[in-house]
């Protein structure tokens, strides 16, 4: 079985002929590293030696895919802040008027070409596409966290207006990529951390209000082309899952096993068969600090209680420099069990 057919039975809730297997994204500095241990050379090369079955290839982080006569990014948040705390262009938007002023970013400037040559030239793994949508975090931006979360209640029209700009865009990109894509895409992979370590960044209500109507445009764009629908999200969820399976998302990643009300145990009692599980393989202690035999007893422990339709993968993709190449290497092991 391949590992496109692999990952698409899981998210199926098909069980495979074992559970899968993702290295996740490794933070830049940490590839070398990575690289001078198990002498390879290139990602694909690393990731083919691991048994990677998923390849993510996403049009948003292809430089080619977004040709600005000035040379602007998609919502390109170091244009005009640095940490989320800081107050965005909009922060001080009153009308939607103010809104329809700000330069936003024009789908005519899109060219996928790039982007679809790799999904062509994939292989035989499963193919997670799709604008990344990270909408809740460009409208936090565009605001500052502060005033995001102010203007819910003191002027919901505003932050409609403004979310109903980031989330056009992000629709019109998907349906111009998908159009062309068709079947070189199994899965779009989005994402928005809706959590943090202890709970939801938001309240339930202002989700509800404010972020799962587009989500659900997402969700149902998606499946009207074919995909299944892996939703990555950080921190603790556990409040919105049940909003997030009703909406139709497949997968969900990355399951940060350490924020409150995110361990194995409570989602596989809570969920098991109504979604697939990706990831959770703790990425804040256990792939740090823990020996290779501790992660493969950790990775075992977890297939048994999550069961077959579950992806081995880190509880974070990014994979920072101080995951040790050999605790990666035993989880990969571990997966192919």
């Amino acid at each position: 079985m391949t590992g496109h057919d692999l990952i698409r039975s899981i998210i199926a809730l098909e069980p495979g002929e074992r559970c899968g297997f993702w290295l996740g994204n490794p933070y830049p500095d940490t590839w070398p590293i990575y690289h001078n241990y198990f002498g390879t050379k290139t990602e694909e090369e690393l990731r083919r030696k691991l048994g990677d079955d998923l390849r993510w290839i996403t049009p948003q982080y292809f430089t080619s895919s977004y040709k600005h006569p000035a040379g602007k990014g998609i919502f390109d948040a170091r244009e005009y802040k640095t940490f989320h705390g800081e107050a965005g262009p909009l922060a001080e938007a009153e009308t939607e008027r103010d809104v329809e002023a700000f330069d936003w970013p024009d789908p005519d400037c899109l060219d996928f070409g790039d982007c679809l040559a790799a999904l062509k030239n994939c292989g035989p793994y499963y193919r997670a596409s799709g604008f990344w949508a990270p909408f809740f975090h460009n409208v936090m931006d565009l605001f500052g966290m502060e005033s995001y979360f102010v203007k819910m209640v003191t002027n919901p029209d505003v932050v409609h207006a403004v979310t109903a700009r980031v989330c056009g865009f992000y629709l019109e990109a998907n349906r111009r990529f998908f159009k062309q894509a068709g079947n070189l895409v199994d899965g779009y992979f989005f994402g928005n951390d809706f959590g943090t370590q202890l709970d939801c960044l938001i309240s339930p209500e202002h989700f509800d209000t404010f972020v799962l109507p587009w989500f659900q445009k997402f969700t149902d764009q998606a499946h009207e082309f074919g995909y299944q629908v892996i939703l990555h999200s950080c921190g603790s969820i556990y409040r919105v899952i049940p909003r997030l399976i009703e909406a139709g998302v497949n997968a969900l990643h990355p399951l940060q096993a350490l924020a409150a009300n995110m361990g194995a145990e409570r989602l596989s009692r809570d969920f098991k068969g109504r979604i697939a599980f990706f990831g959770g393989v703790d990425t804040q202690r256990l792939l740090i600090y823990a020996g290779p035999q501790r992660i493969k007893e950790e990775v075992r422990r977890l297939r048994d209680i999550f069961g077959p339709c579950w992806i081995v993968s880190p509880s974070h993709e990014a994979l920072l420099p101080n995951v040790p190449p050999e605790n990666v290497a035993a989880m990969a092991e571990a997966a192919h069990e």
